[in-house]
């Protein structure tokens, strides 16, 4: 049972955004930039790097998102989401994937855990300035993000099919799209 009286019935970030729609806007835009803009790292490891910071939070709702949302965007779909999850020193990703997701770590852990090692890593596996900045803000914007909807108790639903339905709709049109058209049902 969420914390307050939200006005909808909608699970997690969602129900939060319906409450409070003007600060759905911002936040959303934030994460379309991150997230889908154009960019080097694919959109599918922009919302790995997402899951990633999320499963380390155990806020359910966020990791169960955006793992659907990368699976349906990455070629080795779940099975590599949930290899990152369990062992992100076993998983099957590029070195310069690895290190990024280092660096995402640490920033879960708190921002001045990332140590020059952690950029050398990533550098010496040819990650860019931009990769590495864009890397340390998804992090740090899922931190909020997983605070905001476990903060408020949220509801994540159990079944991962509900989240499966919506990633099709988020690798296609995106969040900004979907918020309009939730803004406008409700």
């Amino acid at each position: 049972m969420p914390h307050i009286a939200l006005n909808s019935d909608e699970p997690g970030i969602r129900g939060l955004f319906r409450f409070r729609p003007e600060t759905a806007r911002p936040l959303n835009e934030l994460v379309e930039v991150l997230l889908r803009a154009e960019s080097t790292l694919s959109r599918g490891e922009r919302e790995l790097i997402a899951a990633y910071v999320s499963s380390l939070n155990r806020c359910r709702y966020c990791y169960s998102s955006h793992a659907a949302y990368a699976a349906i965007q990455l070629p080795e779909g779940m099975d590599l989401v949930e290899q990152v999850r369990a062992d992100l020193d076993a998983a099957p990703v590029s070195p310069k994937l690895r290190a990024l997701l280092g660096i995402a770590g640490a920033v879960q852990q708190g921002g001045q855990q990332v140590s020059d090692k952690h950029i050398a890593a990533a550098r010496a596996e040819g990650a860019t300035d931009v990769e590495i900045h864009d890397t340390v803000l998804i992090a740090a914007a899922f931190c909020m993000f997983n605070r905001y909807v476990d903060g408020l108790a949220t509801f994540a639903p159990d079944d991962p099919e509900v989240y499966a339905a919506r990633a099709e709709r988020i690798a296609s049109d995106g969040y900004l799209a979907l918020l309009a058209e939730s803004q406008h049902a409700g």
